[in-house]
């Protein structure tokens, strides 16, 4: 009998998440439940490595949850994902089986497993209207001095950043509006591959998008009315296809900047889990050269010690 009620396998791009958690919940008659903010959408496979093949493992398929859930182009959020995340928890509980939650989005992770108190917070064209005309740097003292411990909102453009003080604003002044979390116990496994490994399965794996049609994948979505904004907004493989699609990068410079952009993004993600760490979070890691019975082994022991 183990004390976690719950497996969580974390990691950067690329890093064999996926076939650790797919044998988890084979081994543990446990279900996936993805922890990646883009797999939520319906028709971006390729680009957002939904590997689903994977999830058949020795003829068997793996349950696999928050996959495939809204249209391209529908708004979602760690708002949206907590609420959905907390359904399909207790769904599995109460069906006698083992959550395993799978991805690399630490915000959507860090928020499910520390419980962070989320409220939607709704649009205020008023206040955007008077945001539109600061700075960033003005916008950036605004949300430095209201910011809740449990606003997590990602800065990354301006928009986002106009959106992170909306809802710095909105906590303020609603302290009152409080929602119940309860507390997950989460053995929290990462795969790890030391640098030039890390690197050369980014490089191996975008060269396999690539064989496998993800140039199409993006015309198919622009063809059927995605925006050309909505995808580069979307960010990495759909940003930079996007611009080559449109006549706004040659073939290479789209290579050379995807490539890139996703090993910068790597090492984002690695900062996220380490803060994870400092934060309070207890992680194993794990070698990702590791066989794969090995890997099962180590979780194994953990997961009952």
């Amino acid at each position: 009998m183990s004390n976690y009620d719950v497996i969580t396998v974390l990691g950067a791009t690329a890093g064999g998440k996926t076939g650790l958690a797919v044998n988890l919940a084979l081994q543990l008659n446990g279900e996936i439940i993805s922890a990646d903010s883009r797999q939520v959408y319906r028709r971006m496979d390729i680009g957002t490595g939904k590997d689903l093949s994977d999830y058949v493992i020795n003829g068997k398929q793996i349950p696999y949850h928050l996959t495939d859930i809204i249209e391209p182009g529908e708004k979602y959020n760690v708002y949206e994902y907590q609420k959905d995340f907390i359904d399909v928890f207790y769904n599995i509980l109460k069906r006698d089986k083992l959550p395993i939650i799978c991805g690399g989005s630490g915000m959507y992770i860090d928020a499910v497993l520390k419980g962070y108190r989320l409220i939607n917070v709704p649009v205020d064209d008023v206040l955007r209207y008077d945001l539109e005309k600061k700075t960033d740097e003005e916008l950036e003292e605004i949300l430095n001095k209201n910011k809740q411990a449990h606003n997590i909102s990602d800065t990354s453009n301006r928009k986002r950043l106009v959106r992170a003080v909306e809802i710095a604003l909105f906590y303020k002044s609603n302290k009152e509006i409080d929602t119940f979390y309860p507390k997950i116990n989460s053995l929290n496994i990462q795969v790890v591959f030391d640098r030039d490994a890390r690197r050369k399965r980014i490089t191996e794996r975008l060269e396999q998008r690539f064989q496998e049609g993800m140039i199409k994948e993006v015309e198919s979505l622009l063809n059927e009315g995605v925006p050309p904004e909505t995808l580069v907004y979307y960010g990495l493989e759909y940003k930079f296809i996007t611009q080559f699609i449109m006549g706004e990068l040659s073939y290479p410079e789209m290579y050379l900047q995807l490539n890139t952009a996703i090993h910068q993004f790597s090492k984002r993600q690695m900062t996220w889990f380490r803060k994870m760490e400092s934060d309070g979070h207890k992680i194993y890691k794990i070698d990702g050269n590791l066989s794969m019975e090995e890997k099962l082994d180590k979780v194994n022991k953990l997961f009952l010690q």
